[in-house]
């Protein structure tokens, strides 16, 4: 951008593409769509705003931002050399990244100025240091801190460390040094503190930079701290990863197998109760952190949803079934991509230690699956800290998530609040388990899905995703070793046909890159429940096992064939009964005897799988005359009483993520812009105005109309679809039916234009 002495001017003099580059870094400003460069100015200035922008800066960057204040740039420009001394380095990468962001402007070679709000963002005491006190410059400091005693240099330090104010009660009162009884009584009767009240001190800002060695930063906290890494071949974390991988497919399926069987309830205010994390952690014999982030996989990749019922249960939904007949790659992809677009922190629910019970709702963790858990940039940050490990060398993993933690706090110390340094632990954490990073290295599946340039993973780096951990993955393998003592060694994934056979016979044991199944009588019973002759178990075990079949599995199978299906059960809907069995054959031999399903099971009893109501209709429109009974025999009423709906909780709404503007939008808001620079440039004659609640446009009319018939510019003031009050220059094509249209396919209401005048030349 040129020099200028205002933000308004420098946005001004900046070219197009100057303003689009700001509107993308900080897409704030653009909504809603500014008037002018003047309204621009103002929202670029605002705390808020300002706050937002520094989020981004590094450590160094915003060294600059606390040394221009120091020097009080918020008051008057002052020239980048007495920057540049101030921080102890030159400065010339951080002045652009600051114009980029219509923080600082000015001259890039002499003085600058910065926001007024700048100060409120980034707080009352820039790089930790206080006021100046003009008594101290005529005071040899080195000399006054020798004569300090051990209590008092300690206190000193501290301070100087930052922030620079202290409470205490030692600040009451004023006394001399020979009557000081405390170490800040000392310091405040020998000029080293200032007394701010009667409770707060404050270390003068030339005494705090003595204490730095006289400077204001120390040269390490201004340079990017080292990532130490440790190399590995791409072929070794692939393989650790696709391991994870695998015992997360694994853990899926049986969660999803228990929820099927016994859904737990959702809890009145939304979430998954503790003793339900509880039953599942046991169920899996997982730990927190691992089924917290399962239950919320699960749910966030759809194949779990609140049933919405009066009384509402997690209950997987019909993609499970889809899900687990997919590869063991594509059904990895779905539970990794749904993580990376998960607006939500799992680890909000594990990282707390014990709640207490006497805390309030407020004060306790936050339940799996709760609204509470909701982050709509939470996908950001994880992106964020993918890309980190992205820009290392394939197969090269950092030495410690420690060392990650540390540079990303130096590129955005401001970015993530309190949970900043928790955050890259979690993700880190996360990621291993999911199988995204193994080794504190990005796989190859990942980086795939990394293609995607921080939005959501698109079905080609999906597939690009699922290829790779395919390739990871071991074969499956086509057979079992079957073991004397009735256990099924499976050496690898098995066949998805062969792997749900012999989950049907046995039940799993131990699992890891060998699974051992173990063959019981339950299980074999489980198996001919399931629809499994004996014989087909017989050959499954004969032609799948590669090792010779034990006998005593032989013996087990036939004899729990031998006992079982010798007592039988059904399931009906209702019954017919009648002593009259002349009747009942009557009946049976009715067309309608077929259509209802009828089936006769004793001499004087049919049944039918379709409810009473119904086969009682039906029989009475057949002209018969059955009546209903109720369990205790008593003839009932079985009459509609009209339709009722299950009640519905509601849920709360969340926040939309914050989105980036495109290019389209972008290039609208900088036209939008120009023209109401323009328009406040533009020279006026004597124009006119609409009487302020009198509704009276003629005379804008009669305006707008020979403007249009000389075509002559006029400029226009009117208030936009968002209320804003804004200018335009345009030169009027017609007038009429309430729209007034522009020679440049402006079109404008007439009731939203507020005054108008004949531009001059």
């Amino acid at each position: 951008m040129m020099p200028a002495t205002s933000l308004a001017a420098a946005l001004r003099s900046a070219t197009d593409d100057e303003l689009a580059a700001l509107l993308q870094l900080r897409p704030d400003l653009a909504t809603p769509p500014p008037a002018d460069a003047g309204v621009l100015a103002t929202r670029a200035g605002t705390p808020s705003s300002v706050a937002r922008a520094c989020e981004g800066l590094d450590t160094f960057t915003l060294a600059v931002l606390e040394a221009m204040l120091l020097l009080d740039a918020d008051a008057a420009p002052v020239p980048r050399s007495a920057v540049d001394k101030l921080v102890g380095a030159d400065t010339a990468t951080a002045w652009q990244s600051l114009h980029r962001l219509a923080l600082v402007w000015g001259d890039p070679d002499d003085a600058q100025s910065i926001a007024r709000a700048a100060r409120d963002a980034l707080g009352p005491f820039p790089a930790g240091l206080g006021r100046a006190v003009a008594a101290l410059d005529d005071t040899d400091i080195a000399a006054a801190v020798a004569e300090v005693t051990d209590d008092e240099r300690r206190l000193l330090a501290t301070l100087a460390a930052g922030p620079p104010i202290g409470r205490t009660r030692d600040a009451a009162a004023e006394v001399s040094l020979e009557a000081a009884g405390s170490p800040v009584q000392r310091l405040l009767a020998r000029g080293l503190l200032i007394r701010r009240d009667d409770q707060t001190v404050e270390l003068p800002r030339q005494l705090a930079i003595h204490l730095r060695g006289g400077q204001v930063f120390t040269p390490a906290s201004l340079t990017e701290p080292p990532l130490r890494t440790n190399p590995h071949t791409e072929h070794t974390v692939d393989q650790v990863a696709a391991g994870e991988a695998m015992e997360l497919i694994r853990h899926t399926e049986a969660l999803l197998a228990f929820w099927s069987a016994t859904p737990p309830p959702v809890l009145k205010a939304g979430g998954l109760g503790v003793r339900e994390l509880r039953r599942v952690m046991r169920e899996l014999a997982i730990d927190e952190v691992r089924a917290v982030l399962l239950v919320e996989l699960v749910v966030g990749a759809g194949l779990v949803a609140d049933s919405n019922e009066t009384t509402a249960e997690w209950v997987p939904t019909v993609l499970t079934d889809s899900w687990q007949v997919a590869t063991p790659a594509a059904r990895w992809a779905v539970l990794a991509s749904s993580w990376l677009t998960l607006p939500r922190l799992p680890g909000l629910a594990y990282a707390a230690d014990t709640p207490d019970t006497s805390a309030s709702a407020a004060d306790k963790p936050p339940t799996p699956l709760s609204e509470r858990l909701r982050r709509p940039l939470a996908p950001r940050t994880r992106w964020r800290i993918l890309d980190a490990l992205a820009a290392l060398p394939a197969g090269t993993g950092v030495s410690s998530p420690e060392d990650l933690v540390a540079v990303l706090a130096w590129r955005a110390p401001r970015r993530g609040g309190r949970l900043r340094d928790e955050l890259v632990r979690w993700t880190l954490s996360e990621a291993s388990a999911i199988g995204l990073v193994a080794l504190s290295a990005m796989t190859t599946a990942a980086r795939a899905l990394h293609s995607s340039a921080g939005e959501a993973p698109q079905d080609e780096q999906r597939w690009l995703a699922t290829e790779a951990m395919a390739d990871a993955m071991p074969a499956p393998v086509d057979h079992v070793l079957v073991q004397a003592d009735l256990t099924v060694v499976a050496p690898g994934p098995l066949e998805p046909r062969l792997e749900a056979d012999v989950a049907m016979v046995a039940d799993v044991e131990s699992a890891g890159h060998a699974t051992v199944y173990r063959i019981t009588e339950a299980s074999v019973r489980r198996a001919l429940d399931g629809g499994r002759a004996a014989d087909e178990l017989h050959e499954l075990f004969a032609s799948r096992s590669r090792t010779p079949v034990p006998q005593s599995l032989t013996y087990l199978i036939d004899d729990v064939a031998r006992r079982h299906g010798r007592l039988r059960g059904g399931a009906c809907a209702c019954f017919l009964r009648c002593d009259d069995e002349a009747l009942l054959a009557e009946v049976l031999s009715h067309p309608a005897a077929d259509e209802l399903g009828l089936r006769k099971i004793a001499p004087t009893v049919v049944v039918s799988s379709l409810p009473l109501a119904e086969v009682i209709d039906g029989l009475r429109a057949s002209g018969f005359t059955p009546s209903a009974e109720g369990p205790d025999g008593q003839v009932i009423d079985l009459r509609p009483r009209g339709r009722r709906l299950a009640a519905r909780t509601r849920t709360a709404r969340s926040p939309a993520a914050a989105s980036t503007l495109g290019e389209e939008q972008i290039a609208a808001v900088v036209a939008r812009v120009r023209a109401g620079d323009r328009a406040a440039s533009t020279r006026r004659g004597a124009g006119v105005r609409n009487t302020a609640g009198t509704g009276d446009t003629s005379a804008t009319l009669a305006l707008l109309a020979a403007a249009a018939r000389d075509r002559r510019a006029v400029w226009i003031g009117f208030v936009d679809a968002y209320g804003t009050a804004a200018q335009r220059v345009v030169t009027p094509v017609s007038v009429g039916g309430g729209i007034l249209d522009g020679a440049d396919n402006e079109r404008y209401p007439l009731h939203r234009i507020t005054s108008a005048a004949f531009v001059e030349a």
